[in-house]
């Protein structure tokens, strides 16, 4: 008997769009066909011709804790992102205290166990602790970073040196380097020679796309000598958006898979520098907001696929932080809950097809950050049961008071959005008919490739030494 039966729905399957029913057993997707005679289930659910789809996957999540939790915590973050059809997160390591070492590392653990409702990954931080990264990826972290190179929430950027020798630590251990790529040096000269400017859009003229391009071209170099794996967090330039274009486009060439892969935020895609006057401070974050040059090719980087997918970077303020002066306020907006919904819309809006934003939002974050190993990210038999029910056409305004997220706000309030209906993870159902449904503590853990492979070889060791006693 199958522990849940969805009928009367479709989904994108073969290239195309079709009608379909789905078998749930074990937290797993054991059937897909049409017309199933089952003759009971745990659960049925009718979906009413409404899209099953898989639930997405945000690969940068601030969750503030430890540390922070008047800001949001593991509980209300992840309810949040279970409201927006999110099924797995990626914690970064920016918390008090950061996430550089075993204690820190085992602390947030410890906190992410008890409280999530989604399954979760962790990312090490790295800042002076280089002598630390083994430890962390045998613990199984997901990733490391993200790696500031720039001044950012927390207080982790690094020097050019110290991000060299991360790098190619990194690379020996056969880890992923997530990357923040805004130039320090620049970033400092600017603020400096804009200290008297008291516009609203003065943080995007002391983090122009120049700030990014630079920091990008040399962590490129740095990439391809060292031929380490790496991540671009938040991409927002079009000069950025030009230079992988490029790198992808010679690695092609060459028959070569290239090194890196880059994800670009709702923010950056749905909000620009003329949003300045409305959020005022709210619409303060790192990178800044960008204009309409930009993100036009950030759109055209996505459909095209150089941007490999959509991330939130989900860093949540209280508004009584937020109201201040542009220079005071700290950056960083809430999104997690809202990714999926504003990708949905866009799809609805013809922006990008829904393949297309299927492969952002679930298929390319599993492979980049090793979870397609672990079930994650497909609509297909075998593969964990982490789904959404949407009904496209249902189209409404995102609310503040409707969000789950301790901020309290969002800089896309009155945008237009498509809310899930349903949000299944590993076959249960969490989000439903509006309403949280699961408790504290059910998300999974999901270790990273070190801790597993370390399991590997405590189990080979263990099989030789069983094989040299007989």
């Amino acid at each position: 008997m199958p522990d849940i039966h969805i009928k009367n729905t479709r989904i994108y399957y073969n290239n195309s769009l079709q009608p379909a029913e789905l078998l749930i057993e074990n937290g797993k997707i054991t059937k897909i066909g049409k017309d199933f005679r089952v003759s009971s289930s745990d659960m049925v659910i009718d979906a009413g011709g409404a899209l099953t789809l898989p639930a997405g996957i945000d690969v940068h999540v601030h969750f503030r804790e430890p540390g922070m939790t008047l800001k949001e915590n593991w509980y209300t973050g992840s309810c949040s992102a279970a409201a927006g059809g999110i099924a797995t997160v990626i914690d970064q390591p920016n918390t008090l205290p950061p996430t550089t070492e075993r204690r820190s590392f085992e602390q947030k653990l410890k906190l992410a166990r008890k409280k999530s409702i989604v399954d979760f990954g962790i990312n090490g931080g790295v800042t002076g602790n280089i002598e630390k990264l083994k430890e962390l990826w045998r613990l199984g972290v997901t990733a490391f970073g993200e790696i500031f190179m720039a001044e950012s929430t927390g207080g982790l950027n690094i020097n050019e040196e110290t991000f060299e020798e991360a790098l190619a630590e990194i690379k020996k251990l056969g880890a992923l380097a997530t990357i923040h790529a805004e130039d320090e040096k620049m970033r400092l000269e600017l603020e400096q020679l804009l200290k008297g400017d008291v516009s609203y859009d003065y943080h995007s003229k002391v983090r122009p796309n120049a700030c990014e391009a630079s920091a990008v071209q040399s962590a490129l170099e740095l990439i391809s000598r060292l031929q380490v794996r790496a991540h671009f967090c938040h991409l927002s330039t079009l000069e950025a958006v030009g230079m992988i274009r490029k790198e992808k486009y010679l690695a092609k060439r060459e028959n070569k898979k290239p090194l890196f892969t880059c994800e670009v935020t709702p923010h950056h895609l749905f909000l620009s520098t003329k949003d300045w006057e409305r959020l005022r401070a709210f619409g303060k974050m790192n990178p800044p907001l960008r204009g309409s040059h930009s993100i036009k090719a950030l759109v055209n980087g996505l459909n095209d696929g150089t941007i490999d997918m959509v991330a939130s970077d989900h860093a949540p303020h209280l508004e009584s932080e937020k109201d201040l002066d542009i220079r005071a306020a700290p950056s960083g907006v809430p999104g997690v809950e809202t990714l999926l919904p504003l990708m949905l819309a866009a799809v609805r809006k013809n922006i990008l097809p829904l393949s297309q934003m299927i492969m952002v939002t679930s298929w390319n974050p599993a492979k980049a950050f090793g979870l397609d190993c672990l079930g994650k990210g497909r609509l297909e038999v075998g593969f964990d049961a982490d789904l959404v029910i949407v009904d496209p056409r249902n189209l409404q305004p995102i609310r503040a008071e409707m969000l789950h997220s301790k901020a309290g706000w969002t800089p896309f309030e009155g945008m237009d959005a498509v809310f899930p209906e349903y949000t299944l993870s590993r076959g249960e159902v969490i989000w439903m008919e509006e309403a949280i449904n699961a408790k504290p503590g059910r998300g999974n853990f999901l270790e990273g490739s070190g801790k597993r492979s370390e399991e590997d070889e405590e189990s080979e060791e263990e099989y030789f030494e069983e094989a040299g006693s007989d």
